[in-house]
C-alpha cells in the first residue's frame, strides 16, 4: 500500500542520520546540476514528485548486508561515490530501492554542494573544480523560460553569489535551518532594507513568495509518496529493483549489471573495488576518463566470458566468481594497460576510443609480465609493437571501435588467447581486415590525415607515429610551427601578401603540415617568433639546427611570412611520402 505525508525536512532528517541507506545494488549519483535546479524548480511549481520504493530490513537482517549512504558535498574527482556504510547490525533500516537520484539531488540541494570540472581545466588542476552550492534569485521575474522553468535555481560559489548586485541570491541550505516562516520574513526584511528596497514593492512581494514557498516545499508540504517492501529475501529484492529502475532511460545497461555483479560476489566488494580502480584508473599520466563501463568490459573480456556483451546472462553467479577469482589479475593488467598508454601520450584528451585498450589488457593480462615490462629497454620492441597497432587503429576515420565491437573484441581475444608470448600484432591485424577494419591506409585516407586540424583528437596520436623519437613521456605540446598568431589576415596584409594568397595561408595554417610535438617550456618560449628566427636563435649551431629540421621534415624553416605556403607544401608531401610509408 502507498503512504503520503512526508516532507522534504523529514526525509533527509532520516538521510542524516542513515535512517535511509542505498543497498549495495544501487548506483552512483549520476544527475547534473541543472537537473537538480529543474527538480527544484518542479517543487516549487507544484509538479508531481514521483513515488519512492522503500525495502524496509529488519535488525536482524540488516548485517546480511551491505549499505551505502547518499552523497551529500559532490565533487566530480575526488568525491564523486556513495559513502560506505558497511554493515549495520540490529539496525531497523529503510533502504531506498526507486527515488535514489531525487533523494540525492534534495540532499546535495539542501544540505550539500557540487563540484563539477571547469570546462578547459586539467582534472590534476586543483582550482578546476570549485565548490558550489544551490541558489534561489530571488529577485527573478517568474515565467516560463524554454526548458519550462519559472524559478531561478543555480549552483553558484558563495562569493559571487553574495557579490552579485543584479539578483538577490538565496542559499537554499539555509531553508532547513529556518524554524518557522516569521524568521524568514526577518531575514527578507533585513536584506531589502540594505538594498533600499520598500517593503511595498513588488520585488519585495516577489521575493517574499519565492522564499515562503520554498519553506512551504521544504517544511509543510507531503510531497514524498511511497510503497514499503518488506520482504528480506535477496533475490526478491534485486528482481523488484531491476523490473523498477529497467523502463525508459531511468538507469543505464551496465548499471542494472553492475547491482547484479554486487550482489554476487561473495568475499570481495564489488562495488568499490570496480569504482576504485576506475578511480586509478583516471589518475594515470595527465588523467584518463574511463567509465565502469570499460571496467565492466575489461572484467568480462579478461575472465574468458563466452560473450563480453553487456548481458544479464553473462553477469550469473558462475562467471561473477571466475571474475572475482582473477580480480587482483585484472586490476594489474588494466592499470598496467593504461599505464603503458600514457607512455604513448594518450590521455582524456586523445584516447578517442577506450575499447582499443581492451585487447593490450587482455594480452598483458594473458602475458603476465614481471614488474619492470613498461621501463626496461629489453622490452622496447615489443611495446613499440603495441603502440604501432593501437595508434593505427585509433587514426582510422571509418572507427574501428564503432560497430560490431563485441564480435570484434571475442575475435581479438581467441587471437591473443592462442599467441601471447609477444604481443600478436599482424594476426591481429588479419582478423580485423577479415570484418572489414583493416588498419592498412589508401592514398585517400593519407591524404584525410594530412587535412586533419588542430584540436582534433587523432593529432597526438598521429604526430607522435611520425614522429617516434619524441619522448612523447615528457609534456608535450603540439604547435604550429609557423605561429598561428602570425597567419592573421592583419598581419598577413600588412606584410604585403595579397588577398589570394592570404585567404590561402589562413585556410591551411592549422593543418598538420604546420603543426609539430614541442616541448612545453620549448613552445612557451618560442611566443610568436618567426620560424627562421626562432630556429637560429635555438639551435645556434647550424648542423644541428639542420638535423632537427631533417628529423622532423620540416626543410627550411620560413624567414617571412611569402615563405609559408611553399614550406607548408614542401612539408605537407613529405609527411604524405612518410605516411604512405607507415600506413600502407
Amino acid at each position: 500500500m502507498y503512504q503520503s505525508g512526508l516532507t522534504i525536512k523529514d526525509a533527509l532528517e532520516a538521510v542524516s542520520k542513515n535512517h535511509y541507506v542505498l543497498p549495495a545494488i544501487q548506483r552512483e549519483f549520476v544527475w547534473k546540476p541543472e537537473q537538480i535546479c529543474r527538480l527544484f524548480d518542479s517543487l516549487m511549481q507544484g509538479y508531481p514528485f514521483g513515488t519512492f520504493l522503500f525495502w524496509k530490513v529488519e535488525p536482524e537482517k540488516s548485517s546480511d548486508f551491505k549499505f551505502f549512504g547518499f552523497v551529500q558535498n559532490y565533487h566530480e574527482r575526488d568525491a564523486a561515490h556513495c559513502p560506505e556504510l558497511g554493515t549495520l547490525p540490529n539496525r531497523e533500516l529503510t533502504a531506498v530501492l526507486d527515488g535514489q537520484q531525487r533523494l540525492t539531488a534534495l540532499n546535495i540541494g539542501l544540505r550539500g554542494s557540487m563540484a563539477i570540472k571547469e570546462p578547459n581545466k586539467w582534472r590534476t588542476n586543483p582550482n578546476a573544480f570549485p565548490k558550489r552550492t544551490l541558489h534561489l534569485d530571488l529577485m527573478a521575474v517568474r515565467g516560463d523560460d524554454d526548458e519550462g522553468e519559472a524559478f531561478r535555481f543555480r549552483f553558484m560559489e558563495a562569493q559571487k553569489a553574495a557579490t552579485d548586485d543584479q539578483a538577490m541570491w538565496y542559499p537554499v541550505p539555509d531553508i532547513l535551518t529556518i524554524p518557522n516562516a516569521a524568521k524568514l520574513s526577518q531575514w527578507l526584511y533585513g536584506k531589502m532594507a540594505a538594498r533600499s528596497i520598500a517593503a511595498d514593492s513588488v520585488v519585495f512581494n516577489r521575493a517574499s513568495d519565492a522564499l515562503h514557498q520554498l519553506y512551504q516545499v521544504v517544511h509543510v508540504a507531503p510531497n514524498l509518496t511511497f510503497y514499503t517492501e518488506r520482504s528480506q529475501e535477496l533475490d526478491r529484492v534485486l528482481r523488484i529493483f531491476i523490473r523498477m529502475n529497467s523502463g525508459g532511460t531511468v538507469l543505464s545497461y551496465s548499471d542494472l549489471l553492475l547491482s547484479i555483479a554486487v550482489a554476487q560476489w561473495s568475499k570481495l566488494d564489488a562495488r568499490q573495488e570496480i569504482h576504485s580502480l576506475v578511480d586509478d584508473l583516471n589518475r594515470v599520466g595527465a588523467g584518463f576518463n574511463l567509465s565502469k563501463d570499460f571496467v565492466l568490459k575489461a572484467g568480462l573480456m579478461l575472465a574468458d566470458v563466452a560473450s563480453v556483451g553487456f548481458k544479464v546472462e553473462n553477469f550469473n553467479r558462475a562467471n561473477m566468481g571466475t571474475l572475482e577469482k582473477v580480480w587482483s589479475d585484472v586490476r594489474r593488467a588494466t592499470i598496467l594497460t593504461v599505464e603503458l598508454a600514457a607512455s604513448f601520450g594518450l590521455s582524456e584528451q586523445t584516447l578517442r576510443a577506450d575499447s582499443a585498450l581492451l585487447p593490450i589488457a587482455y594480452y598483458l593480462f594473458k602475458r603476465n609480465p614481471p614488474d619492470n615490462w613498461l621501463g626496461h629497454p629489453s622490452y622496447a620492441t615489443e611495446r613499440e609493437r603495441i603502440r604501432s597497432w593501437v595508434i593505427r587503429s585509433l587514426l582510422k576515420s571509418s572507427g574501428i571501435w564503432g560497430s560490431g565491437l563485441d564480435t570484434l573484441l571475442t575475435a581479438l581475444r581467441d587471437v591473443i588467447r592462442a599467441e601471447h608470448t609477444t604481443f600478436p600484432g599482424e594476426a591481429l591485424e588479419k582478423v580485423m581486415a577479415g570484418r572489414g577494419k583493416s588498419l592498412s591506409f589508401g592514398p585517400e585516407e593519407v591524404d584525410d590525415l594530412l587535412d586533419i586540424e588542430y584540436g582534433d583528437r587523432r593529432l597526438f596520436p598521429l604526430l607522435s607515429l611520425l614522429f617516434p623519437f619524441i619522448d612523447v613521456k615528457q609534456l608535450h605540446h603540439i604547435d604550429h610551427f609557423f605561429p598561428k598568431s602570425q597567419l592573421q589576415r592583419r598581419k598577413l596584409e600588412k606584410a604585403g601578401c595579397d588577398a589570394a594568397y592570404t585567404e590561402q595561408c589562413l585556410a591551411v595554417r592549422d593543418r598538420l603540415a604546420n603543426l609539430q610535438l614541442l616541448e612545453g617550456l620549448l613552445n612557451v618560449s618560442k611566443n610568436d617568433s618567426l620560424p627562421g628566427t626562432w630556429m637560429a636563435k635555438t639551435y645556434p649551431d647550424a648542423a644541428s639546427r639542420q638535423v632537427v629540421l631533417d628529423r622532423h621534415l620540416l626543410g627550411v624553416a620560413p624567414a617571412n611570412h611569402s615563405e609559408f605556403l611553399p614550406f607548408f607544401s614542401a612539408r605537407r608531401e613529405r609527411l604524405r611520402e612518410k605516411l604512405l610509408a607507415i600506413l600502407a
